[in-house]
């Protein structure tokens, strides 16, 4: 074939060579080698139609390692010269990209041999490119030409020019494109040509200013992203002749765009070029050339600060914002000219309004003297200006209106966190403020601020707040109710309360007001007045607080456990042994609300402690509880035993207690050993069975499926857990007690799907049996919820429980089909409950599982919308809503009935109801609008009724659904 006189069969011939090569190139010997070389070269002389079999040979040839020396350079020049590569097909101008690749990366010496020389062939080669596959390839070789030092010699223009005359990048990728190139892909690709080198400064900048000025908002955006990162690599000289033009057209575009994408990459532009200008090192015979192009910026800008319609005011902030921020020098030279420009304004300025456009950009200004941390004596212009400066953030802090309070508390934050710049005394009239704006500000909003920035202040300044801030707040909280309403007074507990939390961001704050949240705790535990309950759990929300904020610091951490924990403990067992000795005395702490509020803080006070100062604790709180044991609580001497597991009526309120030892055994670590553990098991299991206070019996198979979830398995486990199985199936069979026995079998089944314990599947049958008893069948039913669902104060990860990765996608794949098996074979007074089941495990699945079983159940979740209850419909509701959004095939073929089930739904007598029904008909327009037109005038018609419904969120949800049908 390779002597055959018709090209087609000599480029045959060629093919099957260079398809072995292909494979057996790495097998070859170096002799063997030059003479194939020197064969195909030849061969690039033949006919046009073999010449692609012969680039597909000398593509096998230039990945071989014994390749002599001097050929690499041979056969590109005999490419360069023989071939011309842009009318060969896509293919065959790819393998030429390869072949140069390929003898770039093994024969980088030999090529840099042939000098300019290798650059100009490329550049023929490169010439007229079009397929975006070979640009990505070819941009690449250039940046390797550029990164690798080949010699550009006279050709850098040209080298420019035939990659620059494809910017901008216009390119958008065929429908159902296989090769998978983005534009994006593209553009990053050429932007990391232009930028790779100074030597195209002269030409590319130019360029970039012709397509800022253009209409095309991608090529504007193209141009600065461009330009952002060529100040990465050039100096001075490079910028020099072109700055004047470069700022005319980045500031007319701040001034005018309407697109904050365009303004945001002018101002990442303006930085980098204060950035690179800044970089430069100045010699005593160059101008300064930062200095001259901040003082044009200022001129163009500093005078719209002054203007009285404040109408350029922003955009000539950020601009003199972007510019200082790049570095210190021109930081210091923007402020020395604006910053007083800004204070003369303020106080010129007698409107809010116009006073809070003026803070906010001095404001930005101080951010910025953030990023350098320390204030420099001798430079800086804002240590020359501290009292001006504070004057006029403290003036907005006493201003009525409180937006401007809200920047000036911003600011006041940012001035405190410059270090060296607040004196002693700016320290407590900063103190003062924070206090009056926390307590005494009517609008909320100023005083969550002022909490906010006081917690932020705290750690910088301990020894100001726990001396100055910490007292007043302590004062303020004791004082005795004053003349005026009570509803002001408790107001004011109240802040101080959350003030006194805010403020606990240093473990040495924290040791001050600890004690005295804890001694409001005690006061008012002592008061029987009307409210306490209230005020029990405000105390505790703000302890709460205090111990979210102390975890991640260990001595805080432990300080705050050792000293809440056992008075908390104490205070409750006081509490409770005086309800037993005298009814009514302890009774606030006992109630429900002031417990839960309690357990909170237990748990946040517990779960960061280290293993071995939580097993410490763990020896004083069980023995606690089991024995009674009281030695370790402060004012441990109590009126009568402790016995929270006897039987008895008088000691229901003790027994109320187990929540408050829920709250802590269920959150010790989980290598922590619990003393007496198969004993505690015992006990929490007899009193959920035998309770009487559903708020007892709850927590208590709460601690004990706490503790089964983190236990060790093996024999003592299963003992345990077959223990529970006997308590709980005469249970659920009859008897008074049927619900406690309900919620223990709930509480169990959790604890073990949790952690895929082999016994959680019997135990889940057990509950989709009771779906079909009448008495329990409701309840069953919701607590297919309480399995799916995210457990606030026991089993979830933040408290250490064993939580395996999708445990929802398993007890679906198990379930499920048991769950519909059941509602097809249930009587039709109990169908109702296997649905509300079905809908709570559905609701808590994650959607992309939930859109791959969709066609299976879909028939049933349209059921479930005619179900009377009201939980169903809700939960259904919310099932569907998502679905409509990500699966927009699946529900058109339901189309039909989805507006028909949705629209009935929108005129039922549950308000969460018709808000639901709304959401998901505004829903439905996310699908294909020819599915939707036949249904358009009805679904219009029918939702013009809840544009008059009596409910305020009804009628907002109606106004969007109908808008967007």
């Amino acid at each position: 074939c390779l002597e055959n006189t018709d090209p087609r069969t000599r480029g045959r011939g060629i093919q099957l060579l260079s398809q072995v090569l292909l494979q057996c190139y790495s097998q070859l010997q170096e002799k063997e080698v030059l003479h194939l070389v020197l064969f195909y070269e030849s061969r690039l002389q033949d006919h046009h139609l073999v010449i692609p079999s012969v680039l597909q040979g000398l593509r096998a040839l230039s990945m071989c390692e014994v390749l002599a020396p001097g050929l690499a350079v041979s056969v590109l020049k005999a490419i360069f010269q023989e071939v011309h590569v842009q009318s060969l097909l896509q293919l065959d101008r790819h393998t030429v990209y390869s072949i140069i690749t390929n003898f770039m990366g093994t024969r980088e010496e030999e090529l840099k041999g042939l000098g300019a020389d290798f650059t100009f062939g490329f550049i023929q080669v490169m010439d007229g490119e079009k397929d975006p596959r070979n640009l990505l390839v070819a941009f690449q070789i250039v940046r390797d030409l550029i990164a690798k030092n080949y010699a550009l010699g006279p050709f850098v223009e040209e080298l420019f020019e035939v990659t620059s005359c494809y910017f901008p990048i216009d390119f958008t990728p065929p429908p159902n494109d296989p090769h998978g190139i983005q534009r994006e892909d593209l553009i990053l690709s050429l932007r990391a040509v232009l930028a790779s080198t100074p030597q195209f400064a002269e030409f590319l900048l130019p360029l970039l200013i012709e397509k800022m000025d253009s209409d095309l908002q991608s090529a504007k955006l193209d141009s600065l992203q461009t330009l952002t990162a060529c100040c990465a690599i050039y100096g001075q000289k490079e910028l020099q002749e072109f700055l004047p033009s470069l700022w005319s057209s980045l500031r007319r575009e701040v001034f005018q765009t309407a697109s904050e994408k365009i303004e945001a990459a002018c101002l990442a532009a303006l930085h980098a070029l204060s950035a690179c200008l800044s970089r430069s090192v100045l010699s005593s015979d160059t101008e300064d050339l930062l200095d001259s192009f901040l003082s044009s910026i200022l001129q163009d800008c500093r005078h719209h600060l002054c203007e009285p319609d404040m109408k350029l005011v922003w955009p000539s902030a950020k601009l003199l914002q972007a510019a200082a921020g790049a570095s210190l020098r021109a930081y210091h030279r923007v402020t020395h000219s604006v910053l007083p420009l800004l204070l003369e304004q303020y106080t010129k300025h007698p409107q809010s309004s116009q006073r809070r456009t003026i803070l906010e950009m001095l404001l930005g200004f101080l951010e910025l003297q953030q990023k350098w941390g320390h204030v420099e004596e001798d430079e800086s212009t804002l240590l020359s200006l501290r009292a001006p400066v504070c004057s006029v953030v403290f003036s907005a802090l006493t201003d009525p209106s409180v937006q401007l309070q809200l920047v000036g508390i911003r600011a006041l934050t940012v001035l405190g966190s410059l270090q060296g710049f607040l004196s002693s005394s700016d320290l407590e009239l900063v103190v003062d403020h924070l206090i009056r704006l926390t307590l005494h500000e009517e609008d909320s909003q100023s005083s969550e601020a002022a909490m906010e920035a006081a917690g932020s202040l705290a750690p910088i300044y301990p020894k100001v707040f726990s001396g100055h801030m910490v007292p007043r707040l302590e004062e303020e909280l004791q004082a005795e109710r004053e003349e005026g309403s009570s509803q002001d007074y408790c107001s004011l507990r109240q802040r101080c309360l959350q003030a006194l939390a805010a403020v606990s961001t240093h473990t040495s704050i924290v040791r001050e007001t600890v004690p005295v949240l804890l001694q409001h705790l005690r006061k008012v535990q002592k008061g029987s007045e009307a409210g306490s309950t209230q005020d029990l759990v405000s105390v505790c929300q703000s302890l709460h607080r205090v111990a979210l904020q102390c975890q991640q610091d260990a001595e805080g951490c432990w300080y705050y456990h050792q000293t809440v924990v056992p008075c908390l403990l104490a205070m409750a067992v006081q509490a409770a042994m005086q309800e037993s000795t005298q009814p009514l005395l302890g009774k606030a702490l006992l109630e429900e609300e002031v417990l839960a509020a309690m357990i909170p803080v237990i748990s946040a006070a517990t779960t960061h402690l280290s293993p071995e100062l939580a097993a410490q604790s763990v020896s004083h709180v069980v023995p606690l509880f089991l024995d009674g044991e009281v030695s370790f609580l402060p004012q441990n001497s109590f009126p009568c035993s402790f016995q929270p597991f006897q039987d008895g009526e008088c000691l229901e309120a003790q027994r109320r207690l187990v929540a408050l030892l829920m709250a802590f055994v269920c959150s010790l670590p989980r290598n922590v050993a619990i003393p007496q553990q198969e004993r505690l098991l015992r006990e929490l299991l007899a009193l959920s069975c035998s309770c009487n206070c559903p708020f007892t019996a709850t927590t208590a198979a709460k601690c004990f499926a706490g503790l089964v979830n983190k236990h060790q398995g093996g024999q003592q486990l299963d003992e345990i857990l077959q223990l529970a199985v006997n308590r709980m199936e005469p249970g659920l069979a009859e008897g008074p007690r049927r619900t406690q026995a309900l919620t223990l079998l709930l509480w169990v089944t959790k604890a073990l799907v949790l952690r895929y314990h082999p016994l959680s599947s019997h135990l889940t049958d057990k509950l989709l049996g009771l779906l079909s008893d009448a008495e329990l069948g409701p309840a069953a039913a919701d607590g297919f919820s309480l399995l799916m669902a995210e457990s606030p104060d026991v089993l979830h990860k933040g408290c250490h429980a064993d939580v395996r990765i999708m445990f929802r996608q398993r007890f679906f794949t198990d379930n499920v089909p048991k769950l519909v098996q059941g509602f097809h074979g249930a009587g039709p007074d109990v169908k109702a409950n296997y649905l509300k089941g079905l809908s709570h495990v559905l609701n808590h699945l994650p959607k992309p599982v939930l859109v791959t079983e969709l066609p299976t159940l879909l028939s049933l979740l349209l059921e479930a919308l005619s179900c009377s209850d009201r939980v169903v419909q809700l939960s259904t509701l919310s099932c569907l809503q998502p679905l409509l959004l990500e699966a927009p095939q699946i529900m058109s073929l339901h189309v039909d009935t989805l507006v028909t089930k949705f629209l009935s739904l929108t005129s039922s007598p549950t308000m969460a109801v018709r808000i639901a029904a709304l959401r998901c008909a505004h829903a439905l327009t996310s699908l294909p609008t020819t599915v939707l037109l036949p249904y358009k005038a009805r679904v219009i018609r029918a939702l013009a009724k809840p544009l008059d419904d009596k409910k305020r969120l009804v009628r907002k949800e109606a106004v969007a659904a109908r808008g967007e049908w």
